[in-house]
């Protein structure tokens, strides 16, 4: 996170009222909540896990046991049952 200089970002009254809580150390003032962006949208990383994920879903569907997808993915079998368990009771 890059450091700015508040005064030539901030009107001089608005420094001058900060000043009254906080002098001479860093201060982080965080986004609006509505410009938050979830984990992974902006690098891609969200979309795909959710593709590998769905990719586990759909092969469990189609017979594959929980123990084989682990191994095919690298994955735990606890992690496994986490991704197909909300949606197939059945397992291996």
């Amino acid at each position: 996170m890059p450091y700015i200089n508040a005064q030539k970002v901030l009107p001089e009254q608005l420094i001058i009222e900060i000043q009254k809580y906080v002098q001479g150390e860093t201060l982080y003032i965080p986004k609006h909540e509505n410009e938050y962006q979830k984990w992974g949208a902006s690098s891609g990383s969200r979309k795909r896990l959710d593709l590998r994920n769905a990719t586990i879903r759909e092969a469990f569907t189609k017979g594959a046991c929980i123990e084989d997808l682990a191994q095919e993915y690298y994955l735990s079998v606890e992690t496994i049952k986490k991704i197909v368990y909300s949606h197939h009771k059945n397992m291996c």
